[in-house]
């Protein structure tokens, strides 16, 4: 393999795996959130914010964490057939299946790019009581397809490298179930 497919693996791979260990704690974020939002209404000042503002973490810390959870195998696959097949084969069929979430990403990522555009020219805001503006989660969305993207292209090559008969070390090698 060529060594800019290593490097590429590998840094995507990198940027990904500590983006997603920073992530993870978003849950207890949510989980803050959505405790203040017990407590204020048990005290009776409500918080007009608590609501959206869980949502929005919730998507980030979901989004966000997608590419982290594909590096590491733990997205949901049907593994009835995959996982009896021999190394070389599954790379076979992840080549043939990551083509259609190439597409599926691409079509997701031209559509966040144009939602965010449109929400910063006109200065979006949510239609609630609190109406925060709507382009930060839009970013944050934008941002997380396009790692996505980049993780699947280094999936993609590395399951090359694997039918070439090349192992690509992976950055943090305890961690992933492949």
């Amino acid at each position: 393999m060529p060594k800019w497919t290593i490097c590429y693996v590998r840094g995507v791979e990198a940027l990904n795996y500590r983006l997603g260990r920073v992530v993870m704690y978003l849950l207890f974020v949510i989980m803050g959130i959505l405790l203040w939002s017990s407590f204020s209404k048990v005290m009776r000042v409500p918080s007009l914010w608590t609501l959206e503002m869980a949502q929005f973490t919730l998507v980030a810390y979901y989004l966000l964490g997608a590419p982290y959870a594909m590096q590491l195998g733990a997205n949901v696959r049907m593994d009835l057939f995959y996982a009896r097949l021999p190394v070389r084969r599954q790379a076979i069929w992840d080549i043939v299946t990551i083509f259609c979430l190439l597409f599926y990403l691409g079509v997701m990522l031209w559509g966040a790019v144009d939602s965010t555009a449109y929400s910063l020219r006109i200065n979006e805001r949510a239609p609630s009581a609190w109406r925060p503006p709507l382009w930060p989660i839009k970013i944050v969305i934008t941002i997380s397809f396009a790692l996505m993207i980049l993780q699947a292209i280094a999936h993609l090559l590395r399951d090359i490298a694997i039918l070439r008969g090349v192992e690509i070390p992976h950055p943090f090698p305890g961690e992933v179930n492949r």
